[in-house]
């Protein structure tokens, strides 16, 4: 009799469990609304055949006159400077197979993007050029000292006076905001590792396609990959819970006119959108 009293506890206390591990944050929905009225320049408006390449000046700026949302990707050097870059290394957009985060400022000024003159922009210049035309989507990378970057990014967006919300794949840079920095609109990005990253293990596998860490952080918003919106954990995340949902990255105006019955912000790459 015992056994099957804790039997049945199991089978109650555990779906319990998952669920309120499953919860994004109380709906501020209304305040996301900002993000949905234009679709987001995934690295900004880029063009690398128009010698504009992602994560630059140039992108963003172009994205900010066209009047899309800008998505850019924020990291810290080793002496402490936010700059916008996507990969932990500098071999893909610069030729050098150095860490990033391992770098100083000054040591990535004798890089460029993209066989480019532009070099890696200060997230400060890009705040600059930006000055509030157009929301921002700042991702926070999980590379280097990210809870450090994360709360020098919080401090500097304090005097920033534009729409804007940040997200991270990493669970602890999204709980730390919203420790510090309840206000501040925060998103969970996830994808099913499963399928796309073999080298953690599998218990990170497994909380992190699941969204079972958003009882941390307790995220507005989850950014899924798009093309795998039929996730379980997360079509049942959307289904139960009212939560703001972004598609990443959307990459044909056919993939945008399919993902319109599942997710409200979008963000694109490689064309641009049909204006609506």
């Amino acid at each position: 009799m015992k056994g099957l009293k804790l039997l049945l506890a199991g089978a109650v206390g555990l779906p319990a469990l998952y669920l309120w591990m499953l919860k994004p944050g109380k709906p501020r929905l209304e305040r996301m609304k900002a993000f949905e009225r234009q679709p987001i320049a995934h690295r900004g408006l880029h063009d690398a055949g128009a010698g504009i390449p992602e994560n630059s000046l140039p992108a963003f700026r172009r994205a900010a006159e066209q009047g899309y949302g800008i998505e850019m990707d924020v990291q810290m050097t080793a002496d402490g400077k936010l700059v916008v870059f996507h990969d932990r290394t500098l071999e893909r957009m610069c030729g050098a197979d150095l860490v990033l985060t391992k770098l100083t400022y000054e040591e990535l000024q004798n890089y460029r993007l993209g066989g480019t003159q532009e070099r890696i922009p200060l997230f400060d210049e890009v705040l600059k050029e930006v000055d509030g035309r157009v929301p921002l989507v700042i991702e926070m990378k999980p590379d280097g000292p990210c809870i450090k970057a994360t709360a020098k990014m919080c401090k500097r967006m304090e005097a920033y006076r534009g729409l804007y919300c940040m997200e991270s794949f990493h669970p602890f840079c999204v709980w730390w905001v919203k420790r510090h920095y309840p206000q501040m609109l925060r998103g969970q990005l996830s994808m099913n590792f499963f399928v796309e990253e073999s080298k953690k293990p599998f218990y990170q596998k497994l909380v992190m396609t699941s969204l079972m860490a958003n009882c941390l952080a307790r995220p507005d918003f989850i950014a899924y990959k798009h093309t795998q919106k039929n996730q379980f954990s997360y079509w049942l995340c959307r289904k139960l819970f009212p939560v703001e949902n972004a598609a990443w990255t959307i990459k044909s105006q056919e993939q945008m006119d399919r993902a319109r019955d599942t997710f409200q912000m979008m963000i694109f790459d490689e064309f641009i959108p049909r204006r609506t």
